[in-house]
Formats: C-alpha cells, sequence, structure tokens
C-alpha cells in the first residue's frame, strides 16, 4: 500500500510565462519515460473501470464522475513520488481512497451535481429561447444534425445548446483541474480545491492556450494510427496536469528527476 504524506497547507496560485504551456507536456513526457510500462498499464486499468461501470444504466455514469477524482488523487501522488526519485506502481492508481479519499469523492459529488445543473438550465434556457415544439423534435429524432432539413429550428436550437453548454461547463473544467492534486498534496478542502483551481488556470490563459493548441496536434496524431497513440498521449495527459501544478502551486517543487 502506498504510504501516506503529510500535507502542507494550501497556496496561492501564481501565473507562469505562456511558453510553460510547452514545458508541461516536455515534462510530462520526462515522467513518463520514467516508467512507461506503468503508466500504460494505469491507463488501461482505468479504462477498464470506465467500461465496467458503463454497463450500469445511470449508476454506472454518476459512478465514473464521482470517483474520477479519487483516482487522478492517486495519479497525481504517483507524479509526486517519481519527483522523489522513489517508484511509480500501480498502486498509486488507488492511492486516492486513503486518507484523503473523503475529501476527494465531495469533489466528485460537486463536480457531478454542477454538471446535472448545466444540463438543466441549458435546456431550460432552450425552452424560453426556441420554445417547446423545437426542444420536443430534438428529443424525438434519432439523429439530431438530420433535424437541419426538418425544421429549421432544431439547428439552430441544438448549435446554441451546446455554445450554452460549453460557455457555462468551461469553469468548471479550470475548477476541476487541479482539485485532486490540491486535495492530495496540499490538503485543500474540496471547495477550496476547486476555488484555488478556477483561480490558477483564471491566471494562466496563455500557457493553457499554447498547450491546448499544442495537445490538440497531438491528439489528431495519437488517433491517426488505431489510437494506439493514446496509449502515450493519455499518461502524458495526466502528468502534465501535475507538471502544471507544480509550476502554477508548488513554493518548493520536488526535485527533477534527470
Amino acid at each position: 500500500m502506498v504510504s501516506e504524506a503529510v500535507f502542507p497547507s494550501a497556496a496561492t496560485p501564481r501565473g507562469v510565462a505562456a511558453g510553460r504551456g510547452l514545458a508541461w507536456l516536455t515534462e510530462a513526457w520526462r515522467l513518463f519515460a520514467q516508467s512507461p510500462g506503468v503508466w500504460i498499464l494505469v491507463v488501461l486499468i482505468l479504462f477498464a473501470i470506465n467500461v465496467v461501470l458503463a454497463f450500469i444504466p445511470l449508476l454506472g455514469y454518476f459512478g465514473t464522475q464521482v470517483l474520477f477524482p479519487v483516482f487522478a488523487g492517486g495519479v497525481m501522488l504517483g507524479c509526486r513520488a517519481m519527483d522523489r526519485r522513489e517508484k511509480f506502481t500501480v498502486a498509486h492508481l488507488f492511492a486516492g481512497f486513503g486518507q484523503r479519499a473523503g475529501h476527494l469523492f465531495v469533489v466528485g459529488l460537486i463536480y457531478t451535481a454542477l454538471v446535472l445543473a448545466i444540463m438543466v438550465v441549458v435546456v431550460g434556457l432552450l425552452f424560453i429561447l426556441f420554445g417547446a415544439a423545437v426542444i420536443t423534435e430534438i428529443w424525438k429524432l434519432d439523429e439530431p444534425l438530420a433535424a437541419a432539413t426538418l425544421l429549421p429550428g432544431v439547428f439552430s436550437a441544438l448549435m446554441v445548446g451546446a455554445l450554452l453548454f460549453l460557455l457555462l461547463y468551461l469553469p468548471l473544467v479550470m475548477a476541476i483541474w487541479f482539485a485532486p492534486a490540491l486535495v492530495v498534496l496540499k490538503s485543500a478542502e474540496p471547495l477550496e480545491a476547486m476555488r484555488l483551481s478556477l483561480s490558477g488556470c483564471a491566471k494562466n490563459i496563455l500557457p493553457f492556450l499554447i498547450y491546448g493548441i499544442i495537445w490538440i496536434i497531438l491528439a489528431f496524431i495519437a488517433t491517426l494510427p488505431l489510437m494506439l497513440g493514446w496509449l502515450v498521449l493519455g499518461p502524458v495527459t495526466i502528468a502534465s496536469v501535475y507538471t502544471s501544478y507544480c509550476d502554477i502551486y508548488d513554493d518548493e517543487v520536488a526535485p527533477r528527476a534527470n
């Protein structure tokens, strides 16, 4: 079992240079290269867990959302172990079920509740903007995009709905991005962790923009060879959450391995 650590107090996020967006990925590659086999196994186990949960109607979806911060927190502990020249193992994936499990579960519950709230708000706004008839057509059609040929308003509602959802969902993504790391590495309370995560992302829009552009290019490349590239990009993406966390929140970053 992975040993528990003594957690320092939460830190105020800082802004970093735009070029650090690329550095987060290169430093994440360094972490992946130290234990590629373990990283790939961790990603495959996570994928298997999600597949199993997907077969549980409704409950499986919520279970996936609630458990996400727990698994993420465990991997963040694994990344910190590697930074301290300790061994990264599959056991780290489940390390989040230890001392800080309750806080990580609460983060997952808050995230899930807010996703549902966003969906309710978006559907409500679509009813107000387009009326019940248009929304009913969306639910009735097996292929919503085909609605453009049957009812012009349906296509407009779909586009507006997607934009509204993204507009409301983006701040939530920012709030959850660093939350697991802040809970397990900075001993932050759930709401504090989400607030600090949102603040940290907001202070670093440019680095995240650079990061996002490069990541999209890498995602396209990873998808080409039968999606096998995701066995590498998946772990690198997870590790990049830790490397960006270190850049933005850590006052004393653990020694980097050569």
